[in-house]
């Protein structure tokens, strides 16, 4: 588990598989209590290093890809509120 955040951070674990699920790639693992468990591949080393990441060395947290899907709902979000007559904060 390499995802900086997760309360796994650090931990290894036997990959049962690599799957295509829920729209990203994914890895099954047994848990300590022998469940099947899954998260996604790259939460782990064995998804390929994103080479953007690998550059920005953590001197960069979104791409500009990301920056722009941010944005995107953001305003998705505020057409939704304007069109439901509530006030949006701020």
């Amino acid at each position: 588990m390499t995802h900086p955040f997760h309360p796994l951070k650090g931990r290894e674990y036997s990959l049962v598989t690599y799957r295509h699920n829920w729209g990203e790639d994914r890895v099954y693992f047994h848990d300590d209590n022998g469940d099947l468990s899954a998260l996604p591949a790259s939460w782990t080393s064995v998804a390929p290093k994103d080479p953007f990441r690998e550059v920005a060395a953590g001197r960069c947290l979104l791409r500009f890809v990301d920056l722009l899907e941010l944005v995107a709902l953001a305003r998705q979000i505020a057409a939704r509120d304007d069109c439901s007559g509530e006030e949006a904060p701020g």
